[in-house]
């Protein structure tokens, strides 16, 4: 049995995964004794009370202390995006053993990318936007929609439930400003995941340089699906694609796994 740990990203949460849970279920990646386990990271959600750390390695402390207090077994599949990415990425380049499976969404670290990469220029006035109306839900929210997403024909419905999510446990701009930083000093090693890891990102994300998948994928040696269309926010996009490209990966994973064990097991024995 592999539990499931989700991570969002920068002042999300776990209620924006909105209903991936169902879609993971739909495409065969949970057994029935199977559980999908959300985390907040401090600062957002249902920790937003909390002060967000100055370091990504102090929030992967956090959420392995979670994870810790809700008895999830270990080793466990962790699918993150964007800062949440930076987070899973530093848990199993410390503590391999916790981790059997890591799926990456639209992520970016240094040294593989860029400020202009992994900050598109182009997003920069939307950001600063997005900081002026920090207090005010509905047109913070219909920014943050329209710079992550692509797909708009559930616009007016988001932006009113995301608005309702951020009066009730909105990150704070300090916590926001937190999470940026910390995310800007993160570096990761160049040395690959000991385990099987997935990279996907967007074509068209606005946000981030589909390119600093890329460059990791490649440096790494590690699988990279391309959405066509999607924007940052590709499980609230396309969760259909999302989960079906996870699917694929793992019967893929699993399928060399058992060549492996044959091939060992065919091979002479020495006396």
């Amino acid at each position: 049995m592999s539990d499931w740990i989700l991570l969002r990203g920068l002042t999300r949460e776990s209620r924006h995964w909105d209903h991936f849970e169902t879609s993971m279920r739909a495409h065969g990646l949970l057994a029935d004794d199977e559980h999908v386990v959300f985390i907040d990271l401090p600062g957002n959600g249902a920790e937003h009370e909390l002060v967000t750390p100055a370091t990504v390695e102090a929030m992967t402390a956090f959420v392995r202390d979670r994870v810790a207090e809700l008895n999830v077994s270990k080793p466990c599949r962790v699918l993150a995006m964007s800062l949440g990415a930076m987070v899973a990425c530093a848990w199993i380049q410390h503590v391999t053993e916790e981790i059997e499976r890591l799926v990456l969404i639209n992520t970016s670290m240094r040294p593989f990318a860029g400020v202009h990469e992994r900050l598109r220029p182009s997003a920069w006035p939307m950001l600063a936007r997005i900081a002026r109306a920090w207090t005010q839900p509905e047109p913070c929210e219909q920014m943050i929609h329209t710079l992550t997403c692509n797909r708009t024909d559930t616009f007016d419905a988001d932006v009113a439930q995301w608005a309702a999510w951020r009066r009730q446990r909105g990150a704070s701009a300090r916590n926001a400003l937190r999470q940026l930083y910390a995310a800007a000093r993160f570096r990761a090693i160049k040395f690959p995941p000991f385990h099987p890891t997935l990279l996907l990102s967007s074509a068209q994300d606005k946000l981030v340089d589909s390119a600093c998948s890329t460059r990791i994928a490649k440096q790494w040696g590690v699988e990279h699906a391309v959405h066509p269309w999607a924007g940052h926010d590709l499980p609230h996009d396309d969760a259909d694609w999302t989960c079906a490209t996870i699917a694929a990966w793992l019967h893929d994973v699993a399928a060399q796994t058992d060549s492996d064990f044959n091939a060992s097991a065919d091979s002479p024995q020495r006396a």
